[in-house]
């Protein structure tokens, strides 16, 4: 759900990996290996199959992949729900967080060239395969101080709690912020940029998970499975929910007046909104280069790191996509398709 609506964004752009194969077919294109989806459903319909290698349009960079990231959005993708907002069609190649080497520029591209690494979130996905394409304004240079499994795990779930703290929440040095699922993709990715705002962090987790929001910076963790977060954060100034459903409703009455919940799966109920003095807003992802190039800075300062806790061949994407099923990961899954260039 955290990137639903975000196709309708004001991106305009069209990738290989949305169209019918046989308009490429009939150009003799080159193949490679991919993830392909020839109908909805659940794992069992990615095919690890030849596909045609797509070409950079006159805005895009042709990646050769070398990893890339696996999300709980990407089974609502595969299963069809949600096929018209996402604008996919079939046959498709699921994938958005894309890390990898630039092999061909188009004729607009200025700021990237051959042989830069990279990532970024391709918003039409595409990037379970070994080649990719990016526009130039959804990728950025790749971190030097990780790998490319590394970097794969960043690009949607670092902009998700991004977006959703910095550019809707407003979020600013000595706030105290909630932070629920802090252990998943974006809630340790979002602990980590309130932290390096100057924000004081309460995360909840599960019980196994309460050392890694320790890790992350955390100033609070709840365990959730244990103690009510309500009884825990009181007055706070900012409430991210990756949650949804209870969480969400019991949320309101923890947030300060003039305060701000951000929701990633759901919509804020105006009326709790307005009965508490508050603010809030559905937040969707979507791609953004510039802040990609913040979020690297704040990578190369130390201040922000990937979770990776399970790395798969692109063979195993089925695996992959039966544990982003469970919305339970510890961090990141990320899919290795190729071996890590030489420096």
């Amino acid at each position: 759900m955290r990137i639903l609506n975000s196709l309708a964004g004001a991106f305009g752009l069209t990738t290989l990996a949305v169209l019918p194969w046989a308009v490429l077919a009939e150009s003799a294109k080159p193949l490679m290996k991919a993830i392909v989806v020839h109908e909805y459903g659940g794992p069992n319909v990615l095919k690890y199959e030849d596909a045609p290698r797509p070409d950079p349009k006159e805005n895009e960079v042709l990646v050769r992949v070398i990893a890339c990231g696996v999300n709980p959005a990407d089974p609502l993708i595969v299963s069809g729900k949600y096929a018209k907002e996402f604008g996919t069609h079939l046959p498709l190649i699921p994938g958005y967080d894309v890390a990898g080497v630039v092999e061909k520029t188009g004729a607009k591209i200025t700021k990237l060239k051959v042989g830069d690494g990279v990532y970024g979130y391709a918003l039409f996905g595409g990037g379970w395969a070994e080649y990719a394409v990016l526009a130039e304004s959804e990728a950025a240079l790749k971190p030097k101080s990780l790998t490319y499994v590394e970097t794969a795990a960043v690009p949607l779930a670092a902009l998700t709690a991004w977006q959703a703290l910095i550019d809707a929440a407003k979020l600013s040095a000595g706030q105290t912020v909630l932070i629920h699922g802090g252990s998943g993709g974006v809630g340790s990715f979002a602990i980590q940029i309130a932290k390096a705002r100057g924000a004081r962090v309460i995360a909840t987790a599960s019980t196994a998970n309460q050392d890694l929001l320790k890790q992350l910076g955390a100033d609070v963790a709840i365990d959730y499975t244990k103690t009510k977060f309500e009884e825990v954060a009181k007055d706070v100034d900012v409430v991210l929910d990756p949650v949804g459903r209870d969480t969400l409703a019991r949320s309101y009455a923890v947030v300060k007046k003039g305060g701000f919940i951000a929701t990633l799966v759901s919509r804020p109920d105006q009326a709790e909104l307005d009965k508490h003095g508050i603010h809030g807003a559905s937040v969707f992802s979507h791609p953004d280069a510039n802040e990609l190039t913040e979020i690297t800075r704040l990578i190369e300062e130390r201040k922000i790191k990937p979770v990776v806790t399970q790395v798969l061949p692109l063979s195993e994407a089925v695996k992959a996509e039966e544990q982003a099923e469970t919305h339970h990961t510890r961090g990141k899954i990320v899919i290795k398709i190729a071996d890590e260039p030489k420096s």
